[in-house]
């Protein structure tokens, strides 16, 4: 198995206006109109990008800082021709001017964004919402799930820009029309009554939404379903992610942080860790993995973490952020061994993750 990629996460915010005057005469966002936009960066940064071992997360989020800064309460058409959110990724990239760059994803609303990958290719991304419930038919005597139930699902569309063969590519109006069908068969229904959704999981359902979006969107690259806030499943046509997500509150102490710095003392922070599986369905069960084992099976690395202090922890080095995110991929791994990716974020959308590789749609923040 190759060595997992340790990347870092940084979050900005920024105000700001704009007209994209690109759009079809009529578009409300031709008019002049504002968001809290959000930009990530994802970067995979050299020994001694960061003043000491374990700073990175502030490196690059100082960095982030400095380039959003430039946006922040700013009139974008002033700063960029076309400012859709495409080009404000491709704006940030070019500013950050620092190696190792994964993705920039800019988030306009929390329905809607840009993943711009190393390749420069841009993902566009759009959440929808249904009410439903199901019931598992396949599990075993007993489980929660076998009992008729309701979820607030959450369906987020990925695809890939550049594919896009209508003259503005692939926008989040075109989106909104190819699911429209869908929400009128998945809203207020029950999943189990709908042919091919007998077996309603959350990766299955992200393949009948798959199938049933694929030939009216060729340009299709990712399904995210969430079935609650803390679990769901990704699929891309061809294999299968599941994460289940969980909340710490921990103390930790940067060992390697300068005398007298903030990192130095010990400090704490509410962590989001997210563990993302990568495993084969199972034809009778409809899963990959059950998110309830996910849970249980993880507990007790979860109870020697939360409301603790970290440093000191067996084999951990240190209480940075990837030093965190790697004692917990070798802690857990043995036990859950289709772990494929460990997200942890000491504020939204800023931290870091280690993965064994970095394919897989941007999460929104």
């Amino acid at each position: 198995m190759n060595q997992p990629v340790i990347v870092t996460q940084a979050t900005a915010g920024f105000e700001a206006a704009r007209q994209v005057d690109v759009l079809p005469e009529g578009h409300r966002c031709r008019s002049l109109h504002g968001h809290s936009f959000q930009a990530t960066v994802f970067a995979e940064l050299p020994e001694g990008f960061a003043a000491y071992p374990g700073g990175e997360v502030d490196a690059l989020s100082a960095r982030l800082d400095e380039c959003v800064s430039q946006l922040n309460y700013a009139y974008l058409n002033r700063v960029m021709p076309q400012p859709t959110d495409e080009n404000i990724a491709r704006f940030l990239r070019e500013q950050l001017r620092i190696p190792g760059i994964d993705r920039v994803a800019i988030q306009s609303t929390t329905m809607q964004g840009v993943d711009l990958n190393r390749e420069g290719q841009a993902h566009v991304w759009r959440r929808f919402r249904f009410q439903a419930a199901h019931r598992l038919p396949n599990v075993p005597l007993g489980h929660k799930c076998g009992r008729m139930h309701g979820h607030g699902f959450e369906a987020i569309i990925h695809a890939n820009q550049d594919l896009g063969t209508r003259p503005l590519s692939t926008d989040y109006d075109h989106l909104d029309s190819v699911w429209a069908p869908l929400h009128a068969q998945l809203n207020y229904q029950c999943l189990n009554e709908i042919e091919g959704l007998e077996n309603p999981t959350s990766e299955n359902l992200a393949g009948w939404i798959w199938r049933q979006l694929k030939p009216a969107l060729p340009e299709l690259s990712w399904v995210t379903v969430f079935e609650t806030a803390s679990c769901g499943a990704h699929f891309d046509g061809e294999n299968y992610r599941i994460w289940k997500e969980f909340t710490l509150d921990s103390a930790v102490r940067c060992e390697r942080a300068p005398e007298g710095s903030d990192r130095n003392r010990t400090h704490g922070h509410t962590y989001t860790l997210r563990l993302h599986l990568d495993a084969p369905l199972n034809e009778i069960l409809g899963w990959t993995v059950d998110f309830g084992d996910v849970k249980t099976i993880f507990d007790p690395i979860f109870k020697s973490i939360d409301h603790q202090m970290l440093n000191g922890l067996p084999g951990l080095a240190d209480g940075n952020a990837a030093s965190v995110a790697r004692w917990i991929l070798d802690q857990a791994r043995p036990k859950l061994p289709h772990l494929s990716r460990v997200d942890l974020h000491e504020t939204p959308g800023t931290g870091c993750l280690i993965a064994d590789n970095l394919d897989g749609p941007t999460m929104p923040v």
